[in-house]
């Protein structure tokens, strides 16, 4: 898993309550459980028409927002089932981080387990930071995780809060399976006494 240190770029603004994990990557798309390509997939049913060309007025189809690494939401981000395809989506399209006032409590731990670092704020902060959205190319906020702060265009800064242990992952780029390897030679050890213990096991 890459690293979350810092981020700026642009972000888009999606404001939409109970955005939900099939909208975010329709059940159609699940069949794979490869983490990459489905970014071209992520928001399928909103960002294509029925002939598979792209609407123009979605957000992420926007010339300032083809490249966006964060994205501005309302309320419920992420609810739905608990696929994890739908944060492998969003990484795959190169969306690092996800502002909102809430989160469905299981796409908000995929998120953590991904890469991704999802950011709860109170909605008057986060109308801020949809109104510096809206301003496409010309706003670019930047989200330090070691401070967890985000810095708007202005220049002012919004302070969020983030789990030590999470955040600690995230730095250190430590998924489920990295965490285990941290701890790889105290594994090792325990197998070889295990093994001279009980060596007809």
């Amino acid at each position: 898993m890459d690293k979350f240190t810092t981020l700026s770029g642009i972000a888009a603004p999606l404001p939409l309550i109970n955005v939900d994990t099939d909208m975010i990557i329709p059940k159609q798309f699940l069949k794979t459980i490869q983490r990459s390509g489905l970014g071209k997939n992520l928001f399928d049913e909103m960002r294509y028409d029925d002939s598979g060309a792209e609407i123009a007025d979605f957000v992420l189809n926007k010339p300032a927002y083809r490249r966006a690494q964060m994205l501005v939401g309302a309320e419920n981000f992420g609810c739905g089932s608990s696929r994890e395809h739908a944060p492998w989506a969003l990484l795959d399209f190169g969306i690092r981080c996800v502002i909102a006032p809430s989160f469905a409590d299981i796409f908000y731990n995929n998120c953590f387990k991904n890469g991704i670092l999802p950011i709860v704020l109170p909605q008057d902060q986060v109308d801020l930071l949809m109104d510096d959205a809206q301003n496409g190319a010309n706003a670019t906020l930047s989200v330090d995780l070691e401070s967890q702060t985000i810095t708007r265009p202005d220049g002012s800064a919004i302070s969020f809060e983030v789990d030590a242990f999470r955040k600690h992952c995230l730095l250190h780029g430590l998924d489920d399976i990295g965490l285990t390897l941290e701890k790889s030679a105290a594994i090792q050890s325990f197998e070889e006494q295990a093994a001279q213990a009980r060596p007809w096991v």
